[in-house]
């Protein structure tokens, strides 16, 4: 006889376990404490066995039996309702593993034994941490266009474009590792091009006339700041790499017999070694810095923690304390100020410029036949610059002392 709602909610527990049958092997199963259970005896190939349902009232009459007949259509087919379930549980442990975070998380780890630049890594995490915080525990192949479209829009709502092309661009990259590991069957940001807001280009401030360079350079001087900033604003015309090249400056990274600051790949925006001549200048910038390797490997280390460079608003802090806005100079303005003022000069291969300025030909044919050219030119330029830097400042002073070959040593 099928059971009923009724006699399901009237079954009480007795001395004993017992069964009240519903119908093709279905049946509740009640103990003495009057738990219910949801139970199916079926036989596959000759032996005995029995599937666990749930328990009453968390599924009901109705769902038990569906899964039932869910069953019966597996057996029909001359397989194992019980393997068919273990099958689907190891399926949706896999899919929770393949949650976007978990595949983000991989992702991250390849990229960072890739050379990643610990200022790029905290970006990165800090730009999943949105995406996680709205898809990061949905299964990566389940996820779509729209679904993504709704988070980017959320930060398109701030008004920051810039930054919601970025989260689609780093989704993109997961999606295709993803995809590369067999988890996903297409990049679903990709089908996003276009739909986000275009952010307009924004130009970092510099000050790249000869006049207000050389006020620049006299307010360097008087700055009254801690040494160790005064020391990277007067180096920093000098050199014009980019700031974060600057504050993670190691002393190993030095060669004060040959003159030249080798940057290592990871710690530069293209990925690729960049050098440096350093001129009389620069090495006598250097000479005023203390260098004690048992104290921090950075020639700038932050006031809070010697195993960490100083921070990245210290530049553009100092430069506000010196009375340069935010939309007169920053940091990186020192870069265009050189590119600007050299490139008047008339005197160097433009070329020459851009590989100082570590700027990657855009024609890989012509980069390859490029690559390792200019360099004395580049020597003779950044001592040049120097000197002329010394003019625009005081009117032709040119540093002529030598850098101390002790210091070399340390």
């Amino acid at each position: 006889m099928a059971l009923t709602a009724v006699s399901i909610k009237n079954a009480k527990g007795r001395a004993k376990p017992y069964k009240l049958t519903d119908g093709d092997g279905l049946f509740l199963y009640v103990t003495p404490n009057g738990g219910r259970y949801w139970r199916m005896n079926y036989r596959h190939l000759g032996k005995q066995k029995t599937l666990a349902f749930g328990v009453y009232p968390g599924t009901g009459l109705a769902d038990a039996r569906e899964q039932r007949d869910a069953a019966r259509k597996v057996l029909a087919r001359g397989c194992d309702p019980a393997e068919q379930i273990k099958l689907e549980r190891i399926a949706a442990a896999v899919a929770a593993s393949n949650s976007f975070k978990a595949v983000a998380d991989e992702w991250l780890v390849k990229v960072e034994c890739e050379g990643r630049s610990a200022v790029t890594m905290k970006k990165l995490r800090w730009l999943l941490d949105f995406i996680n915080e709205s898809i990061g525990k949905r299964p990566i192949a389940s996820i779509t266009a729209q679904e993504l479209l709704v988070m980017l829009r959320k930060m398109e709502s701030k008004g920051r474009y810039e930054t919601a092309k970025r989260l689609r661009s780093t989704a993109s990259q997961i999606f295709r590792y993803a995809i590369a590991t067999a988890r996903a069957e297409r990049d679903v940001a990709a089908d996003l091009r276009g739909a986000l807001i275009a952010p307009q280009p924004v130009h970092r401030a510099a000050i790249t006339s000869a006049n207000e360079a050389g006020g620049l350079l006299r307010a360097i001087e008087t700055f009254e700041g801690h040494p160790n900033t005064k020391a990277a604003l007067r180096l920093l015309p000098h050199v014009f790499v980019r700031p974060g090249e600057l504050r993670f400056a190691e002393w190993a990274d030095f060669d004060f017999d040959k003159a030249v600051w080798t940057i290592p790949p990871h710690k530069t925006k293209m990925r690729r070694t960049h050098s440096i001549p350093l001129s009389r200048q620069a090495l006598a910038i250097l000479d005023t810095i203390e260098h004690d390797a048992e104290y921090s490997s950075y020639l700038f280390p932050s006031l809070r923690s010697v195993d960490r460079p100083m921070s990245e608003n210290t530049i553009n802090a100092a430069l506000r304390r010196m009375g340069f806005g935010q939309d007169e100079m920053t940091g990186h303005g020192f870069r265009a100020m050189a590119a600007t003022l050299l490139n008047e000069m008339g005197l160097w291969h433009p070329d020459a410029i851009e590989r100082q300025l570590a700027h990657q030909d855009n024609n890989a044919v012509r980069r390859a036949y490029t690559r390792g050219e200019y360099w004395d030119e580049r020597v003779r330029m950044m001592q040049h610059w120097s000197d002329h830097l010394d003019f625009l400042r005081d009117g032709a002073k040119v540093i002529k002392g030598t850098f101390r070959k002790a210091k070399a040593g340390q």
